[in-house]
């Protein structure tokens, strides 16, 4: 191939199959989560309901994703511990959507079921101008639905909410369940 066309990038036919291109335009993501928001809110009389809305269409996504992820990255093994699945979260579920890890995850001082992955400025909110009486309303919803197809779908089920906290907080309470069978393995 002549040299002037290729222009030291490799070529199409070069490039590995077992991991695809991820990157999206910002401006591409910005107008289509924008419509997204858009499409919710003619649909929907409040805030509350809106904020449902985009968790709904956030589970979604969640749920199409895991497969893909664990299998490129965790060759098909899945997660069986509380931690190690917010880990995997935080860190591989967080670079594949948004570029980089999550900034912070924390457990609760008093609730030993309730975690928190914090990020102080979410892509999702960054290109979203919320009018003032629409002022509680918290984009992140959809990574808040995300969040809790991926661990719900992984076996442990919780509710996942997005609270303005430190940028955005998304607040994750684990079933009962879920914490006896993580205290379980533990004591094997």
């Amino acid at each position: 191939m002549d040299s002037r066309f290729s222009r030291g990038k490799s070529t199409i036919l070069e490039r590995s199959l077992a991991r695809p291109k991820t990157e999206v335009s910002l401006s591409a993501f910005a107008l289509l989560f924008s419509e997204i928001v858009q499409y919710c809110q003619n649909r929907v009389y409040s805030v509350s309901e809106l904020q449902a809305k985009l968790s709904e269409l956030g589970q979604q996504v969640g749920c199409r994703i895991l497969d893909p992820l664990v299998m490129r990255e965790k060759n098909g093994k899945r997660e069986t511990k509380v931690i190690s699945a917010l880990l995997f979260i935080k860190v591989v579920a967080w670079k594949a959507l948004f570029g980089k890890e999550a900034d912070k995850l924390e457990q609760a001082n008093d609730d030993d079921k309730t975690y928190y992955i914090i990020e102080k400025d979410p892509l999702i909110n960054a290109y979203i101008s919320v009018p003032k009486e629409n002022s509680t309303l918290n984009c992140a919803s959809f990574t808040a639905g995300i969040v809790e197809s991926l661990l719900t779908c992984s076996g442990f089920p919780a509710k996942v909410t997005a609270h303005w906290h430190k940028g955005t907080t998304l607040m994750i309470k684990f079933d009962e369940s879920v914490i006896a069978r993580d205290k379980a393995l533990d004591g094997r």
